[in-house]
């Protein structure tokens, strides 16, 4: 193990202790049962949904959603083996592979990701935002999707200021009131600002950019795999269920996903498709801002990082 997988390793381990719910702590997966770590966000919303309308066991598995409130806890608990799988992006997996913990991507989930400005601003494009603060966790898919989609517009790499907020309630609420001028945000969040005065600019479902993915430890894969693939069937079918009447589920974004009543009724759900794995120019493109930053040391082979074997049924 190199020097830095160590450090990962070891960072990981501490934290565990202290930080994984109470829910995931001493579990022992049964050869019987998936544990899929997710959010409380439109992400997650057709395992939900396949949740409460026990879509899992009429496809015949037993599915437990471990609900958590940060990436850190999620993943943590995830390195301890209390999880087979998780709602995750494109870029934690790579770090995920490059700590030395081996994972695989088996489709995109549909989230969504934005760039909003605050209230009464008088900015109007992405490329006014060039040389102002926008509020987002360093080194992480937000900043990741900010940096793409500023390029995109146009914007030189030095007129991209990133303003440190790892806290997403916090960086919401200084764009509220201000404090920066724009934010990289996910669902609910996006909306939650939107229905606060404040304006999106972009978000990555309006560019095709699939960054929010599912994620199985390989060990799962190869002993889950018919498991997996009954998960993703119920999963099919509430996708399906939304799109065809997505206002039936105003209320489940209230009850499950963390949505304020305001923000339901605002959202714009996504059109859920099929499940489908990334592009491979995608995971190049996150690979090659990976290296750029220092996180990774050499681009990851999009191949080494998927398994489409999940999906290949529906």
């Amino acid at each position: 193990m190199t020097g830095k997988k160590l450090v990962y390793a070891i960072v990981l381990v501490l934290l565990t202790a202290s930080i994984i719910p109470a829910q995931a702590q001493n579990m022992d997966i049964s050869a019987g049962t998936l544990r899929l770590g997710v959010f409380a966000d439109a992400d997650s919303l057709p395992f939900l949904l396949a949740e409460r309308d026990k879509l899992f066991t009429q496809e015949g598995v037993n599915v437990e959603l471990l609900r958590f409130q940060s990436a850190v806890e999620r993943d943590s608990a995830f390195q301890a083996g209390a999880l087979d799988g998780m709602i995750s992006d494109i870029l934690a997996a790579m770090l995920s592979v490059q700590g030395g913990f081996p994972v695989k991507i088996t489709s995109l989930t549909d989230g969504r990701y934005g760039i909003a400005v605050a209230p009464g601003s008088d900015l109007k494009t992405l490329a006014d935002l060039a040389g102002k603060p926008i509020a987002s966790s360093r080194n992480s898919v937000i900043h990741y999707m900010i940096d793409r989609l500023m390029t995109e517009a146009g914007v030189p790499e030095d007129k991209v200021l990133i303003s440190p907020v790892p806290k997403m309630p916090i960086r919401l609420e200084m764009l509220l009131s201000g404090m920066t001028s724009g934010a990289g945000l996910p669902e609910p969040f996006l909306t939650n600002a939107s229905t606060r005065g404040a304006k999106v600019l972009a978000a990555t479902d309006d560019y095709g950019m699939g960054l929010g993915v599912l994620l199985f430890s390989e060990k799962s894969l190869k002993e889950k795999l018919p498991l997996i693939e009954k998960l993703y069937k119920a999963y099919w079918k509430a996708a399906q269920k939304i799109n065809t009447t997505p206002d039936s589920y105003r209320q489940l974004l209230v009850d499950s996903a963390g949505f304020s009543k305001d923000a339901a009724e605002a959202y714009r759900f996504v059109v859920y498709q099929r499940p489908r794995l990334p592009r491979p120019e995608d995971i190049e493109s996150a690979s090659a801002w990976l290296v750029t930053k220092g996180l990774i040391p050499k681009p990851i082979a999009p191949q080494s990082l998927t398994d489409s074997r999940p999906i290949q049924g529906l």
